[in-house]
């Protein structure tokens, strides 16, 4: 199966399943959360400017190590790096939308959003300890659902990833077991289950498994016709990925009081939050080898945030809000070239 075949007009190199290359003025590589944005913003942005973005989806440990080494203009990354990574590497970084990570099940005649769990249930799922669909805990929690007596197939990333990153981190704040056997990282010792490379790859091994369960950036799910839970958030309302819900678990975020703008969104408080929430991050050099090429990064992402918000929501991200989107901007001050002037000038 071709996953998320319409971005291949985007003019971008995907790792797992889009193989076209097309030439592009702008490198970058990082985050399959991402992907399906900047992929729509991308083919907008060249039909509009004729400049091309050239963003391979390798996931977050792959782009934090390629902007290390210098081998692209930006990285993009889940996890943001904390203010002491980012001193050493002399990395700014910079939140571009929110999203949510979803849980997805193949199930015969289960539709999406007709499962739901909790934190807790679901990390007992990913440390092998529910073995079967009709476990007592999972029923509990679906009293209306038939569930099967069919073994549960645990589908996780095998390749550095944020959404691996998020999706642990909540396991950790919800169950004290997965916290202190298996912890929050982008890569981790998985108890159980079946690697695959990528968001896409994640969706491709439980859409084509029967009785498996896998995690995913929603946009992912939707574009795949998979079938996502519920979840039973930190209030204990039950709720649905939607973009409303995403955008509630970054209400109260403290952006511009973080370094790097490195929130991290996973069980926040309040009704009507998705509780596996994150936000996605760009990483760029302060002083870049090529400080032409990062201006041009920079002004694709300022059109983003002022052009590409509605194409953001289509997708079911959140998009920046106006009064973090001028701190980032302010912040791009710090980009300088070799003589010391900031490569990024606001129009």
């Amino acid at each position: 199966m071709r996953l998320l075949p319409t971005l291949a007009t985007a003019g971008l190199v995907a790792a797992a399943g889009l193989t076209q290359a097309v030439a592009a003025d702008i490198s970058g590589a990082g985050a399959t959360f991402p992907y399906p944005i900047y992929a729509k913003w991308a083919d907008a942005y060249k039909k509009e400017t004729g400049v091309g973005l050239n963003y391979q989806s390798i996931g977050s440990g792959g782009g934090i190590k390629q902007i290390q080494a210098k081998t692209v203009t930006f990285g993009a990354t889940d996890m943001p790096l904390k203010g002491a990574e980012l001193d050493k590497d002399g990395l700014a970084q910079f939140p571009t939308v929110i999203g949510g990570v979803v849980p997805v099940v193949n199930l015969e005649g289960v539709k999406a959003g007709e499962l739901s769990l909790d934190g807790a249930t679901l990390a007992k799922i990913f440390l092998g300890q529910i073995k079967t669909w009709n476990d007592p805990a999972i029923a509990k929690l679906n009293a209306n659902v038939k569930l099967p007596a069919q073994p549960i197939v645990v589908v996780h990333r095998s390749d550095g990833s944020g959404t691996t990153y998020l999706f642990t981190d909540y396991l950790s704040k919800t169950n004290p077991d997965w916290k202190s056997k298996v912890g929050a990282n982008t890569a981790v010792e998985w108890p159980v289950g079946i690697g695959a490379k990528g968001n896409e790859g994640v969706a491709n091994n439980v859409g084509q498994t029967k009785g498996s369960i896998g995690y995913m950036e929603y946009a992912y799910a939707k574009q795949n016709k998979l079938s996502h839970t519920k979840m039973a958030n930190k209030d204990g309302k039950v709720v649905e990925p939607t973009a409303e819900a995403f955008s509630a678990s970054a209400a109260s975020a403290n952006w511009e009081g973080t370094p790097g703008f490195g929130v991290i969104l996973t069980d926040e408080a309040g009704a009507a939050s998705w509780p596996i929430t994150g936000a996605t991050f760009i990483l760029i050099h302060k002083k870049p080898a090529k400080p032409a090429d990062a201006a041009e990064a920079l002004k694709f992402f300022a059109w983003a945030y002022a052009k590409g918000g509605k194409a953001a929501e289509e997708l079911d991200y959140v998009p920046m809000l106006a009064k973090v989107v001028t701190s980032i901007q302010k912040s791009w001050q710090e980009v300088k070239d070799d003589k010391g002037q900031p490569v990024f000038k606001a129009n």
